[in-house]
């Protein structure tokens, strides 16, 4: 519909494909997008790992662990972050309910992370030096694996944004602008009804910021045939992401503020600091590689 301000889009899709009677268990556009973006992930990076004549047989085992990464990362992520007291204070059993909605791309980057650590210690040869023991001859370094992995993690982002949209959930505020949605699904709790004005359609905007990433750093891997400087497209990941979430975030229902930012501002400084001293780095080294 147009309305007189602009368009207006009336978003009134379910969320479910197919859903089983009257149970909670169903195929909805969210499960898809999200298994749709691991299947694709898959065979970039074995692409990758082809041309860099790296071996395959280590693909099941890096995706099952960025797999449990993820979801165990976003899950505690958005229970610590997001709703510590309701978690992990009164209803602790509730963070096993990943079926209610809940995850956080911040905690989802710090569980990636950490698999990915484990990941290369499992693929490396150690050197016994008391009292520690010393990594030697890895078969992958961990900023040559970030490097890789950003490209589809980044193409997630923006699948997982696009079943945001199709759950009508992380909404943005109401809006009299040009273009806006109605997101007719989207219920209010704070005002206590479902919407009745046009918000602005901040999953979109921040899928399409992650399209573009993910084209920037897949198109460049290619051209160089991944001969780049360590950390180049990990710090240029890490910046641009977390960058256009920190702008994106003040179109979007904040619940808690520290001085006129919400908790995914406050998350997401941090990030964008560690991704730019990372980024500088590189391209300095990229510089003297030629």
């Amino acid at each position: 519909m147009i309305d007189i301000l602009g368009i207006v889009w009336r978003w009134n899709v379910k969320p479910e494909i197919v859903q089983f009677g009257d149970s909670v268990f169903g195929l909805r556009y969210y499960s898809l997008l999200w298994a749709l973006s691991f299947i694709i992930g898959f065979y970039i990076v074995k692409a990758i790992f082809e041309n860099e004549k790296k071996n395959l047989d280590d693909l099941d085992n890096l995706f099952m662990t960025m797999l449990l990464g993820t979801i165990l990362g976003a899950r505690i992520g958005h229970c610590l972050f997001y709703d510590f007291h309701y978690y992990f204070i009164e209803n602790p059993l509730s963070i096993l309910k990943v079926w209610e909605g809940g995850l956080a791309s911040h905690g989802a980057l710090i569980g990636i992370m950490i698999a990915l650590f484990i990941f290369v210690k499992k693929h490396s040869d150690y050197k016994k030096l008391w009292p520690i023991k010393k990594i030697v001859n890895p078969k992958y370094t961990y900023l040559w694996i970030l490097d890789r992995i950003v490209i589809p993690v980044a193409l997630a982002g923006g699948f997982i944004r696009m079943g945001n949209f199709f759950n009508s959930e992380i909404v943005g505020k109401y809006t009299d602008g040009f273009f806006g949605v109605h997101f007719v699904r989207h219920f209010d709790h704070d005002l206590g009804y479902y919407d009745k004005l046009p918000r602005v359609p901040v999953q979109l905007y921040e899928a399409i910021c992650y399209f573009i990433i993910f084209a920037i750093i897949y198109r460049y891997y290619w051209k160089t045939k991944g001969k780049f400087a360590p950390g180049l497209l990990f710090g240029f990941f890490l910046v641009t992401v977390f960058g256009a979430r920190f702008i994106l975030e003040f179109w979007k229902i904040a619940d808690v503020t520290y001085g006129g930012l919400n908790t995914g501002h406050v998350l997401s400084i941090p990030v964008v600091i560690i991704g730019l001293i990372i980024w500088l780095k590189a391209i300095k080294k990229q510089k003297t590689l030629g």
